[in-house]
């Protein structure tokens, strides 16, 4: 055999390996968003769980303020809505889209909640309220860090995604779109967790 031949066979054979470890190395970054997407999931349930918690002891003491109860729980269960679409294609923008919007209005309105209860010193000195409030700061602080992962991962993963030859290949191999950050509509607001105050 020609020696020309035996070169262009190992150049072929290294073309093939080197796609190989693009195609390798998308599959993790993608996985790794993902699973970092998944943090968040964990994270935004857990609070989604103790604001109804935070309403029912709340309910009591604010009779006359049933309609900022009512936007709370309303706001609530469209943000765990737009939670189990958006964990379901974690890179789709419309599903971080709609995430982002749902989670805006559920911080405006647990805002307003935190106005009202301001006015009820017997609420605000409830055992249960603080405890409530404790542990909705400190997921608060969970949501942030999460987001700020996933965020992280999904930079790592389209930075990859568009840096050549991974371009070249990315769309041959299903990875044709970057995946989208988690970004709220409100950003300065978001920043500073609600606070509950009691």
């Amino acid at each position: 055999m020609d020696i020309s031949l035996w070169i262009l066979i190992a150049v072929l054979i290294l073309i093939v390996l080197y796609g190989i470890g693009i195609y390798n190395k998308l599959v993790t970054l993608r996985n790794r968003f993902q699973n970092a997407f998944a943090q968040i999931d964990v994270q935004l349930k857990r609070r989604y769980d103790l604001i109804p918690n935070l309403v029912e002891t709340a309910k009591s003491y604010l009779k006359h303020e049933r309609e900022t109860l009512e936007a709370v729980v309303a706001a609530r269960n469209q943000a765990a809505s737009a939670l189990k679409g958006a964990a379901a294609n974690p890179g789709d923008a419309g599903a971080m889209g709609q995430l982002a919007g749902a989670e805006g209005a559920l911080g405006s309105a647990l805002g307003r909640l935190n106005v009202v209860m301001e006015a009820y010193p017997d609420l605000k000195a409830n055992q249960n309220m603080m405890q409530l409030s404790e542990e909705l700061t400190s997921t608060e602080n969970k949501v942030a860090f999460s987001r700020q992962a996933f965020n992280d991962s999904v930079m790592e993963y389209n930075t990859y995604r568009q840096s050549f030859p991974p371009v070249v290949f990315a769309g041959v191999f299903g990875h044709s779109q970057d995946a989208t950050l988690l970004q709220f509509e409100d950003r300065e607001a978001i920043q500073q967790a609600p606070k509950v105050k009691f």
